[in-house]
């Protein structure tokens, strides 16, 4: 640093330093407040990013153990490869990048933990502060790391969407994350012990890949909110080891922005956060009644008959849900509202908190395809709208309009809060078959007088109708 400055400069650098650092965290948290609106969140991304990079320049100054040629290197590769995904995934991939991102962002921070460590020559220098930080860094990173890199496997289906368990496998995560703790104190007392460190490491990868196995697909917003939060959790640890405020701060907005996110996920499936992690549930089960059975009658629509109902609405609702992701049938969606609107039809999207398979996915969908910011309404605008609208079009949801969770004190998911679409004057129910949703339970709402199904796949169904509504 000093061959770069005068010498009467050198006193206030580190002033300078940690003011710069506060800027930094300033645009880190403006960015957070405006990613509370999809009218602003690309605003958002842009000013956390801006932030990242002073950060990133600063640190440089500041840790002048670094070498210069190693962090620019790293900052190029990195920067191209961001490009090259941010052009090439598409949108409705973007769950399982983020799943990358945060094993990505939980093993780093492992490994500057593990760097600081392995760079000093006698680890007994360190204090007792210093050595639980530096454990408990690589125990979150680690965990962290393996457990995302799960998600991104049951959400890309190359790892069964089901729950994957076995019996006693709680009690082994719960006296592992136990054991894993105890020997982080022992590290603490003899860090000079290898053996001792490359056990916690290597349970902590252990954990990661455990702890989410048995956490069924639909379960994957809470999972990957929660992952966010440890790859936080992690970095503001590693900013402890290597005593960068900067990092402490970032790493904590992110731990404590996650944990908001992932109860918020929990509240709006009516689930504890213990249910979800230790629960076994969620999975992608067929099982479960079809609706079939009995007297029950389901009335069917076809495109033609359904063009001709919302053609001459004057309030549609479309409530997405994760079959439209799957379907990839955003583009078409949007088509569809567009011809509605173009002959008077009030348009608006009704978006559950857990629709998709992330926090926010749907809007990040919709978006995409260019739905005007102002047409998405989440649950608690959208609810008291359903009284006065003419038809709601639900496309590949089911448990999130599933009117049981009003009325039956017994059924999973009693109390869980839900789009009102039952009280619509007509609700159209895009789905490929009267198959259950993760929790199992069959859908009143299918057999209801005010209820028609349009069966097969969303995209498809939608660009038959896009059709229909050029002949009505």
């Amino acid at each position: 640093m000093s061959q770069f400055l005068p010498d009467s400069f050198l006193p206030f650098v580190p002033d300078v330093i940690q003011i710069t650092y506060l800027i930094a965290t300033f645009f880190f948290i403006r960015g957070l407040k405006l990613l509370n609106s999809p009218a602003t969140a690309r605003k958002g991304n842009q000013y956390a990013a801006i932030g990242m990079l002073i950060g990133i320049i600063v640190t440089l100054f500041d840790q002048q153990i670094i070498s210069f040629e190693w962090i620019v290197g790293g900052v190029v590769l990195g920067g191209l490869i961001g490009a090259v995904l941010a052009k090439k995934v598409a949108m409705t991939a973007m769950p399982e990048l983020v799943a990358v991102f945060n094993g990505f962002g939980g093993g780093a921070s492992a490994l500057v933990a593990w760097g600081e460590f392995s760079r000093l020559t006698d680890p007994i220098v360190m204090s007792p502060d210093s050595l639980v930080t530096t454990g408990l860094g690589i125990f979150i990173g680690a965990l962290t790391f393996t457990g995302s890199f799960i998600a991104f496997g049951k959400l890309k289906g190359f790892i069964s969407g089901n729950a994957i368990t076995f019996p006693g496998l709680n009690v082994i995560n719960i006296g592992s994350i136990i054991g894993v703790v105890a020997l982080i104190g022992v590290f603490t007392f003899d860090p000079t012990n290898q053996t001792i460190f490359w056990i916690i490491l290597g349970l902590s990868l252990l954990i990661g890949i455990t702890s989410v196995i048995p956490i069924g697909g639909a379960d994957m917003p809470v999972v990957i909110s929660l992952l966010n939060s440890y790859s936080g959790i992690a970095a503001s640890m590693a900013g402890f080891v290597i005593g960068n405020n900067l990092l402490i701060i970032a790493g904590a907005l992110v731990g404590a922005a996650g944990l908001i996110l992932t109860q918020i996920m929990c509240k709006a499936m009516n689930r504890s956060l213990a249910n979800v992690i230790f629960g076994a549930f969620g999975g992608d089960s067929g099982s479960g009644s079809s609706g079939e059975e009995g007297d029950k009658t389901v009335r069917e629509t076809t495109a033609d008959d359904l063009a001709i109902q919302v053609a001459h609405a004057s309030k549609v609702v479309i409530v997405p849900g994760y079959g439209l992701a799957v379907a990839q049938a955003q583009h078409v969606i949007k088509e569809v509202a567009g011809k509605l609107e173009d002959r008077g039809v009030q348009v608006k999207y009704g978006i559950h908190p857990v629709a998709g398979r992330m926090p926010g996915h749907m809007n990040v969908l919709l978006a995409e395809a260019d739905v005007p910011y102002d047409q998405l309404m989440d649950m608690d605008q959208i609810n008291p709208e359903f009284k006065t609208t003419d038809v709601v079009l639900v496309i590949g949801a089911n448990d999130v309009v599933n009117p049981v969770a009003k009325t039956e004190p017994g059924s999973p998911i009693y109390g869980m809060p839900i789009l009102n679409v039952d009280e619509a004057k007509r609700t159209v129910v895009f789905k490929r078959s009267l198959s259950p949703g993760y929790a199992g339970i069959d859908n009143p709402l299918f057999y209801d007088e005010k209820n028609q199904m349009f069966f097969g796949d969303a995209k498809k169904s939608l660009q038959a109708l896009n059709e229909a509504l050029n002949d009505v």
